[in-house]
C-alpha cells in the first residue's frame, strides 16, 4: 500500500480514485508523517457481502441489556418551539 502525504493527496485526488476504482489499488494518507487516512475499494454491496460480514462479527451479546441500561438513564428533552 502507496503512503502519499496529505498535499500529494489533494494535488493528485482524481488519479487516486481512478487507481482504486480501476485499479483496485489502496493508499495511506498522512499528515505531518502520521497516517490519518485509508483511501481503498469499497466493498461490492451484495446480501453475500453482508452475510459474510456479519459471520465475521458476531453480534455483541452484552448490547441489549448495555442499551437497556443507558436507556434507564437517558431522558427525553422536550422543546416547545412555539416561541
Amino acid at each position: 500500500m502507496d503512503e502519499l502525504s496529505a498535499t500529494d493527496a489533494a494535488r493528485r485526488f482524481s488519479d487516486l480514485l481512478d487507481a482504486v476504482e480501476h485499479r483496485g489499488e489502496s493508499f495511506t494518507i498522512a499528515r505531518k508523517g502520521k497516517v490519518v487516512a485509508v483511501i481503498s475499494p469499497a466493498w461490492p454491496r451484495s446480501g453475500k457481502n453482508l452475510k459474510r460480514f456479519l459471520r465475521k462479527h458476531p453480534p455483541d451479546g452484552a448490547w441489549a441489556q448495555e442499551t437497556k441500561e443507558m436507556r434507564e438513564v437517558l431522558f427525553v428533552e422536550e422543546r416547545s418551539w412555539h416561541g
